[in-house]
Formats: structure tokens, sequence, C-alpha cells
């Protein structure tokens, strides 16, 4: 297995190679060559495997650099009930016969990019301590990755933790969970604007290549290929949960800002997964259902990137769209190099007259977008009919997702965090606030530890230089 650039501009590499790295050197983004399939035979004979078996011959079709035994050994020591809550790390929620929500939530920080992120952790360490480098990782959150990243590198050795995140924009919970962190190797950076600033930072830092060698920066955004295929394993694990037989099809809800957690989906589904439908759910960013609406992908600037009371996907250009777009082109990297061009300048592209805006279904794409006032009927609808309390975001892939559900098909809503992670909301919603786990009573009350900077990629440079691993 090797990887190119959505851009064109990196000769192929392995996994291990990639792994640390982020962005390609021409400013795209690492995928497959081409994508494993899975023949009949595979999929019947993965029906019944628990979660790390299942996981490992999944990830191991994408990872063929690292030894099965010490791959093994890192999936089988990511994914325990000790630190997911549950043996079965996603288990399946049915509220009624065909629509089901996927618990992906239930990791140290209470939100589905624990799954990737731990993994990711292991992987890093894993490769720093065979090869003896140390790595300065510089990311950047709306919310629930930031607190994830931490937590999985917290400690570490050989590691240090830059991340960023818009000042103000994320729920306390959110907030208190990530500032609270007192560990010595993490740095909390708030920046003066919304996460699209964030993220352009990360990038602008990453497509430094003399900076981001000589201070050996890596990534842990969604931008990591790893997370994507961290996150095609459930894909996998929520299939068989909901199905029978591999005859079966079945829909999948998506609440989707960076479209990274859709784009393993989307990975799944070109593997030969039997997806129907992948249903896209935006909130009052919309620039995604935009999209798949009319054909037209047009990035918002800071001023038009609103604040939701489903922060985590307040997000107005989504990284990982790069990904499917080179799918979409029959992965042609000199087209998708000319239209990221524009895009990283805030410029839209327009495919409305194209074949390529009618094919989008033929990938099993379906979109659509809610509000907070649909978002809070939403939660509140759920608990009334069937005693479950989902959070604003998974709210918001339950409303889009419902409407385009279709009988015989399974609908699967994929769960994004746990309500506690924004009380203000579920108060709204059905009139109490929601329990919080064991351990996070007192959250908001501890001492934060964190720094305010500009939106300005050379601020932060210097920031990094100031506090990073030296070589």
């Amino acid at each position: 297995m090797h990887y190119i650039s959505t851009r064109g501009g990196m000769p192929p590499k392995t996994f291990t190679e990639i792994l640390l790295s982020g962005l390609s050197p021409d400013g795209g983004l690492a995928i497959p060559e081409t994508y494993p399939k899975i023949t009949s035979v595979e999929l019947s004979n993965w029906r019944n495997l628990n979660y790390q078996a299942l996981a490992f011959e999944v990830i191991s079709r994408f990872v063929d650099d690292i030894p099965k035994d010490d791959l093994r050994r890192i999936i089988q020591q990511t994914y325990t009930a000790e630190i997911f809550g549950n043996a079965d790390i996603t288990p399946l929620k049915t509220l009624e016969p065909g629509l089901h929500i996927l618990g992906l939530s239930n990791g140290p920080t209470l939100a589905f990019k624990d799954i990737a992120m731990q993994l990711l952790g292991n992987l890093f360490q894993y490769q720093l301590i065979k090869t003896g480098d140390e790595l300065n990782i510089l990311g950047a959150t709306s919310g629930d990755t930031g607190s994830s990243a931490e937590y999985a590198m917290r400690g570490k050795q050989g590691i240090r933790v830059f991340m960023l995140s818009p000042l103000g924009k994320m729920s306390r919970f959110q907030t208190a969970q990530m500032f609270s962190l007192q560990d010595e190797n993490i740095f909390n950076i708030a920046i003066r604007g919304v996460f699209d600033d964030c993220q352009d930072i990360v990038k602008a830092v990453s497509n430094d290549h003399a900076f981001k060698k000589d201070h050996r920066i890596g990534t842990v955004n969604s931008i990591n290929w790893a997370r994507i295929v961290a996150q095609i394993v459930y894909y996998f694990k929520g299939y068989f949960a909901a199905t029978q037989t591999n005859d079966e099809q079945v829909s999948f809800a998506v609440p989707s800002g960076n479209f990274g957690n859709i784009c393993a989906g989307h990975v799944a589904r070109m593997m030969g997964l039997p997806i129907k439908h992948l249903i896209l759910a935006t909130n009052e960013n919309d620039v995604l259902d935009e999209f798949f609406s009319t054909g037209i992908y047009r990035p918002r600037t800071t001023t038009e990137t609103k604040h939701t009371s489903s922060p985590s996907m307040d997000i107005s250009k989504a990284s990982n769209f790069e990904r499917f777009i080179f799918d979409l082109t029959d992965r042609n990297a000199k087209q998708v190099a000319q239209w990221w061009s524009a895009v990283d300048l805030g410029k839209a592209f327009d495919l409305s007259a194209s074949p390529l805006f009618h094919k989008t279904k033929d990938f099993g794409f379906l979109s659509g977008s809610s509000n907070h006032a649909t978002r809070i009927v939403t939660i509140r609808d759920i608990y009334k009919r069937y005693q479950v309390l989902v959070d604003t975001h998974t709210a918001d892939g339950l409303k889009v997702g419902q409407a385009y559900r279709e009988a015989g098909v399974p609908l699967i809503c994929l769960e994004t965090a746990l309500p506690a992670k924004f009380s203000e909301s579920i108060q709204e919603a059905i009139g109490f606030e929601p329990e919080r786990p064991a351990g996070f009573e007192n959250l908001e009350n501890l001492p934060q530890r964190f720094v305010i900077k500009d939106s300005d990629a050379k601020v932060i440079k210097a920031y990094i230089n100031e506090h990073s691993i030296k070589p």
C-alpha cells in the first residue's frame, strides 16, 4: 500500500512515511493509490469479529509497513473496555426497528474523536521510539479534536502538542476539558478568530517546509490519513451490528463539518461495504450541504462563519472534502490542484453544469442542514419517544437522516459526543442538565492553562519556536 497526494506532487510513500507528516509537500492530502477491495467471503468472515480483531483486519489493509504482530499489539492496547467503557467499543443503540445510533463517544473525552486519536497517539509513540525522533504536534480544533488529541498525547515522551482553538467559540465544557490540562507537554493557544482561521494557520505552518522540518512538526487533524483509517472500522462494525446478513444495505447519517468522519464512510463504501446512502448533515454553516445540493463549493469568510449550538461543526472550509473531490474527478490531481489553489484563497468552484455534480449521487451522498431550533426539537423528540438523550451534533444528524429514511434500509446515525458536553442546549431542550460521567463533575471550576494569540501564522511560529522540542 502506497500513498500519493491529491494534488499530484508527491512520489508514492508508505504509511509510516506519511504518518507524522500531515499535509503533503505540494499542499495536498495523502490518499491511497487504490482502495483495498473487500470480497464477500472476507465480509462474511468479519461479521462476528470483536472490535479489536475487526480493526486489525481493516487497518492492516492500509498499513503494511508495520509488522503485523506490532500492529495487532497496538490495536489491542488502544481499544480496551477500560479506555472506552465498553467491551464492544462502539455499541449500537436501537431506537426502534431500522433506526439506530452508533455509540462512538465513550472514550476519555466523551467524543467520537477518541476512537481515532487514541490509536494515533499509540502509533506516534511506536514510530518515535523506533526512530528515536521527537515530534511537535500542531493541531486545530473546533471543540473535540483538541481534547481528544491532548488526552491521547499527554505525558507521552518526545511529543509536545500545540493546539489552536477559536477563542470563546467552544462550549464551556469543551473549553475546560482542554484548558484544565496541566501536563507540561500540552500547550493550548486560543486564537482570536474562528476555527477556519486556526486551520489555516496549521496549513500555513505545514506548507513552510523548512520550518516544518527544523521543528519536526506533525499534525493530528483529520488531514492526517491515520485518523481516517481508524474511523473506517466503525462503519463496518455498525453495519454488522444493524444487519443480519451481508445482502442488506444500510444508510449512515453523519454530522459533518470538516468532512473527516463521512470521508471514512466514503472509503468504507469504496472498499465494498454495502452502504446505500451517506447522509451528510451540517448545521447553519452549510457549505457542504450547499455543494451536494447545488454543485457549488463556496468557502465562507471568517465573518460569515456562524457561531452555533453545535460548535464542533462551525467550519466553512472542509479540509477532507479535497479527498472526495479527488475521487469524484477520477483522481485528476491537476484539476484538484487548480480548484484548491482558488479554495485556498477563499474562492469558490462551480460544478453545477458539470456531469461531476450528478456523479455525486453515484457515490451515495445525500445532504441536509439543521439549525438551533430544529436541533432543540430533535433532542426533545428523541428523549420523549425513546428516553435517549443526544447531543446537539448528533441531533443534527438525526434530523437530516430521518428526512431521508427509507423503508427496509436500516438508518445508522453516528453519535458524535455525549450530551454532557453541551449542557446549556440540553437544558433548553428538556428542562434539566444531562448527567455527567464520573470525574467530570467540577470540570469548569478547575484551573485553566492557556494563552491567547492573534490569528497570525508568524505569531504561532514564534510561540512554537520558543516552546517546542529542539533538535
